[in-house]
């Protein structure tokens, strides 16, 4: 692997919508707020160079992007405060827009980067490391850097996780793509008034957050950094199929429908993740997906709704108990919370946040956990920009912690699940022996 001191920037500038938008803001709602003091939510996607130009490549994105951002203008503002001090969504055409950084690593090949399982070659090629969300008061919402590999074309994105999520990203992603390609409006423009899923005005204590300013975010990330091992685990259509017959082999107990894939594959990580860390039995295990609640809030609101519209949904039980039964005890426990969490169970959620708003950390996902996020229903790669399809898609090192998990749909498409895990190096080494976690056919 070429060293990532070889990855050398070679311009800034900044990228605005090409038409007049105006003045616009958009309050931050309680879907959005928690995410303050998160980092930037980063992606990389690879791509081979075909018998395109670099140059010619980059002015294609930036030109697609100036199309894009005349209807996801957000991405093009800052945060800021309201008179009475709520957070909220700035535009005015005289900001500076999203930054694009241009680089170039000729000793770096889309190979050596699809092989990594990692994460540290990519913090050269992702913008905003250690980078929290709260820092959108002075930075922009959407950084990107476009790098010439030896071979191809790194696309680094890093999108202001306080104002968007996983769902918003992709349909993002996707519009530029169109944009690239010649559409000449947004086929779904995104749904912008965050206010119709939760109208509660919060003011947060000048104190919650911790002032970013008082020190440097990514130096205070990296002194803090656990030693963590993250590797992609790439589950086949047929390996898939078999995790989710076995769980569904003898049903659920007590008659409810069959487990999905995702409650399958989603059982199937939890417990081989908690059999690897050697937990004793009485040890407490929780399990946490970030879940989409455009359907499940009241009214609904429509896919495009561009925001935070996630919430973590727990569900707690012994080490011993989940690992010493058959997989659907564990998924019959993810199908119940995921159920649970209604309409209802969100605005009561809503409620007792505004009431004592607390910022997420990522110890709060819960004790032993394994997280779940981003989903292998998003299109990751039908992202093309006129090139073809990406090579990889994969998450940066920002929002990472032991027991995080990724899901991507499977470049092989069909129902394959490429799984993105964030462990301690020895579990991560026991994880990488069990063959029966491997599913290997």
């Amino acid at each position: 692997m070429a060293e990532i001191t070889k990855v050398k920037i070679t311009s800034k500038t900044h990228v605005k919508p090409s038409k007049v938008i105006g003045r616009r803001e958009c309050q931050l709602v309680t879907f959005d707020l928690p995410y303050l003091f998160f980092y930037y939510n980063q992606k990389l996607l690879l791509y081979r160079n075909g018998d395109r130009e670099f140059h010619d490549a980059v002015e294609k994105l930036k030109d697609g992007l100036k199309h894009v951002l005349e209807e996801f203008y957000q991405l093009a503002g800052k945060l800021g405060k309201d008179e009475e001090g709520v957070f909220r969504v700035e535009y005015d055409d005289d900001m500076d827009g999203v930054e694009v950084a241009e680089a170039v690593a000729d000793e770096i090949a889309v190979d050596d980067l699809t092989a990594e399982e990692g994460t540290k070659s990519f913090k050269e090629l992702i913008p905003y490391y250690g980078v929290l969300n709260l820092e959108g008061t002075h930075r922009p919402l959407l950084a990107l850097q476009l790098t010439k590999l030896k071979d191809g074309m790194a696309i680094g994105c890093a999108f202001n996780h306080a104002i968007l999520d996983g769902t918003s990203t992709w349909h993002f992603m996707s519009s530029w793509a169109q944009a690239c390609n010649g559409a000449t409006s947004v086929s779904v423009p995104p749904f912008l008034e965050r206010t119709k899923s939760r109208n509660t005005r919060v003011k947060l204590d000048p104190s919650l957050p911790p002032d970013p300013h008082s020190q440097s975010s990514g130096d205070a990330a990296a002194k803090q950094e656990p030693v963590l091992r993250e590797k992609v685990f790439k589950f086949s259509e047929a390996a898939i199929d078999k995790i989710k017959s076995k769980v569904n082999e003898n049903g659920p107990s007590d008659g409810s429908k069959p487990f999905s894939t995702f409650q399958s594959l989603a059982v199937h990580i939890w417990r081989h993740v908690t059999h690897a860390r050697s937990l004793k039995p009485e040890d407490y295990t929780v399990f946490t997906v970030f879940a989409d609640c455009r359907k499940r809030v009241d009214p609904p609101m429509p896919d495009s709704y561009f925001g935070n519209l996630i919430q973590a949904i727990f569900t707690v039980t012994a080490a011993g108990l989940l690992t010493g039964n058959p997989p659907e005890f564990g998924a019959s426990m993810i199908q119940k919370a995921i159920e649970a969490h209604t309409a209802k169970a969100i605005d009561e959620r809503n409620e007792g946040w505004e009431n004592a708003p607390k910022i997420f950390q990522f110890k709060d996902a819960g004790v032993n956990c394994v997280a779940v996020g981003s989903s292998p229903r998003f299109k990751v790669y039908e992202v093309d920009f006129g090139w073809g399809k990406p090579e990889s898609v994969r998450s940066g090192s920002n929002n990472r912690f032991d027991g995080m998990v990724y899901l991507y749909q499977g470049k092989s498409g069909g129902r394959s699940i490429d799984v993105e895990i964030t462990l301690e190096p020895g579990a991560m080494e026991r994880l990488e022996k069990d063959n029966e976690f491997l599913m290997e056919l």
